[in-house]
């Protein structure tokens, strides 16, 4: 779909009507409704499956549409003039006066924002009056969509409409950091933890497997591609490769000279950004040729490769 202002209007019409539509972001698609909506909110959880207890982010145009519903501070301030639009959602504290619905929060008094940097998605937003609930377009604890064609392949039409804009840059969620108190990172994605720390010139505590879920990612078993995923498998080029079991597929960070029909690259040389940018267009494509089982080989633990890692370590829980 080639995307015209006519799109935009179309999009507009069925949010205001309470429906759930696909929308693009930089990160990954999300599956957006009226935030302020609680029969709109309540349809993004029947569609997705998600559990109640799973806050949402909820996406804005800019930082004036937020003062009506969250309280800044200094940490906020910092970040958002250095990283927003962007892949970074902040968890804030509520204002008294928000609308946003209590079914978006878990009824908690905190809220998950961001300012995604997708233009379509950003005109989007300008021509509404309320922010958007945008978890990302599939089935709670499945791989993420990157593109139009995989929201339609996981719900078919029980989604009214998808504003398609093309497939998403970053291929990763957006990286979440609770700025209530002292910054702490929630879950690691589309902004390195480092440059974030740079900005804030201070240390940032990692919590990522809480026991309380007070962010999207932190769940166990998340980023499921449906069938098993096993990490860090290292000599796999033996010369009885085209013996190897015909179920299993292969990832590999880089391309090898010695290619199979069951190997699989997220990337050509090696790179980390073009690595999550394919990464879930690469599990869903084994998935969909009906492999049984996915091997990864090991991905550097540093920039976006430790985003990347901890994708693969909730999809290894299968």
């Amino acid at each position: 779909m080639k995307f015209n202002q006519s799109n935009i209007k179309k999009a507009k019409k069925y949010l205001d009507k309470n429906y759930c539509i696909g929308v693009p972001t930089e990160t990954v698609y999300g599956l957006a409704a009226n935030a302020y909506s609680n029969q709109a909110v309540q349809k993004i959880y029947k569609l997705k499956k998600r559990p109640k207890s799973n806050p949402l982010i909820v996406h804005y145009y800019g930082i004036n549409d937020l003062k009506k519903d969250c309280l800044f501070n200094k940490n906020f301030l910092k970040l958002y003039k250095k990283f927003s639009p962007g892949p970074i959602t902040y968890i804030l504290n509520l204002t008294k006066n928000s609308k946003i619905s209590k079914i978006v929060t878990n009824k908690k008094n905190n809220l998950a924002v961001r300012f995604p940097k997708h233009k379509i998605f950003r005109k989007l937003l300008r021509k509404l009056d309320y922010p958007l609930a945008a978890p990302s377009a599939n089935i709670s604890s499945k791989l993420s969509a990157v593109q139009s064609s995989d929201i339609k392949e996981d719900f078919g039409n029980k989604i009214k409409y998808i504003l398609d804009g093309g497939k998403s840059n970053i291929g990763l969620e957006s990286t979440i950091i609770d700025l209530r108190k002292k910054p702490k990172i929630l879950r690691l994605g589309g902004l390195e933890t480092s440059k974030i720390k740079k900005i804030l010139s201070t240390k940032i505590r990692i919590s990522i497997n809480p026991k309380k879920q007070i962010a999207p990612g932190q769940s166990k078993l998340h980023y499921s591609p449906g069938i098993p995923l096993k990490m860090n498998f290292k000599k796999i080029l033996r010369k009885n490769i085209k013996k190897s079991i015909i179920n299993e597929a292969y990832v590999f960070i880089k391309r090898k000279k010695n290619n199979h029909s069951n190997f699989f690259y997220l990337s050509k040389k090696g790179d980390l950004r073009e690595a999550a940018k394919n990464l879930y267009t690469c599990l869903r494509k084994i998935k969909n040729r009906g492999y049984k089982q996915i091997y990864v080989e090991k991905i550097p633990n540093f920039g976006l490769g430790k985003a990347i890692n901890d994708r693969l370590i909730k999809a290894s829980k299968y």
